[in-house]
């Protein structure tokens, strides 16, 4: 499907553009009836949320609490700060945390890929423990940089009081805090997510107990490949899942399922995948422009060149309603008149995803490459050219 582009000029843009679901003005489909208390799914390949209900309701995270946590891990990582080779200490505190373990103690010292599987596959707070003092020295100094992290991803709904999720006041999260958390994970430390994926896992030494990875979608659908589970009395059973399945014309699509408060084990997967079908399912996914294909070239003022490619550096994928991709057309709106100099990356305008006359999403226009301010007599001629227009 070709979509019909037509180029709009406009005096300026409007202020900063919002998360995409905040600016889409399609109607949404209604969702199947989903059993959770709060719950939130999200086409990560187009950046739209297709269902949500209660998403800034706080609630207690539990062991999705684990989740920044290996963010901040996963970040360490890439800094070079601590290695997966590097062998860590267990502390009396981690060796006596409560609830899920992964049987590790004070004797050992624990390499931190093996700590990463025992928090990730087996939900250990003693191994989630043992790497938050790993990282930040000391339980309190983690917990400072959780949620200094947490501020800086926008999840302004959240605070950190602990670094594995155990019930303690001032402790919660929001589904939509949540999805921007899996999200940035995903999309910041691909070279890591791979541990999501592992079914079993048992430190050498350590009793076979609580090997099994809680996730259940990981062992039904093929195409889930995380990310975490978390239980306590006070949350409810919450699941934040994934998954990845191959579409014609566009590749990988991938959602992303948050559910929060389910009455059990089995409802929390069995409401999440109805979740993911759904949404694979009611919408379709609509590929416009291939990753850093121009949308057009611009005339640019006072520059080096005339004119300058805009496009998107990632490929450009919309969804909509199911059986409406023909109906799909695009509009540009720049920022008119466009001057040097133009670093490459900089916004130029936004591109509007119409389906019929409804505004499906609307997406910012990058620069594709840089332009330099031009000579001083390009710069004078330009000047004449814009006062007489």
């Amino acid at each position: 499907m070709k979509p019909v582009f037509s180029s709009l000029r406009t005096l300026a843009l409007t202020a900063a553009l919002a998360p995409l679901w905040a600016s889409a003005q399609i109607a949404p489909l209604q969702p199947p009836e989903i059993a959770a208390h709060t719950y939130m799914l999200v086409d990560v390949t187009a950046n739209q949320v297709l269902a949500s209900k209660d998403v800034d309701a706080q609630v207690e995270p539990a062991s999705l609490t684990k989740l920044m946590t290996a963010y901040l891990v996963f970040d360490a990582l890439r800094a070079k700060k601590i290695t997966l080779e590097q062998r860590l200490p267990v502390s009396e505190l981690a060796w006596k945390m409560p609830g899920s373990r992964m049987f590790i103690d004070p004797k050992m010292q624990v390499a931190v890929e093996d700590l990463l599987k025992g928090m990730i596959v087996q939900s250990g707070n003693d191994a989630t423990m043992a790497l938050a003092e790993g990282v930040g020295g000391t339980k309190d100094n983690f917990v400072r940089l959780m949620n200094e992290q947490a501020k800086a991803l926008g999840m302004t709904g959240t605070s950190y009081k602990n670094p594995e999720g155990l019930t303690e006041a001032g402790h919660y999260t929001t589904a939509r805090d949540l999805s921007i958390l899996a999200i940035r994970l995903m999309r910041d430390f691909p070279e890591y997510t791979h541990y999501y994926s592992i079914k079993e896992y048992r430190y050498q030494g350590t009793p076979a107990a609580n090997s099994r990875n809680r996730n259940t979608l990981l062992f039904r659908d093929p195409s889930v490949d995380g990310l975490k589970t978390g239980h306590t009395n006070a949350a409810g059973y919450c699941l934040v899942s994934t998954a990845n399945r191959e579409i014609p014309n566009v590749g990988g699509r991938r959602l992303l399922s948050i559910l929060l408060g389910a009455a059990s084990d089995n409802a929390r997967a069995n409401e999440s995948q109805k979740l993911l079908n759904w949404g694979y399912t009611a919408y379709d996914a609509v590929k416009l422009f291939d990753a850093g294909q121009p949308m057009e070239e611009a005339q640019i003022w006072k520059g080096s060149q005339g004119t300058i490619k805009v496009g998107r550096e990632a490929a450009t994928v919309v969804t909509v309603p199911s059986g409406s991709a023909g109906k799909v057309t695009t509009q540009l709106v720049r920022t008119d008149p466009l001057m040097a100099p133009i670093t490459k990356g900089q916004q130029v305008g936004t591109l509007k995803v119409l389906v019929g006359d409804q505004v499906a999403a609307e997406l910012p226009v990058l620069a594709l490459e840089a332009v330099n301010e031009g000579g001083f007599f390009r710069r004078l001629w330009d000047s004449i050219r814009l006062w007489i227009r």
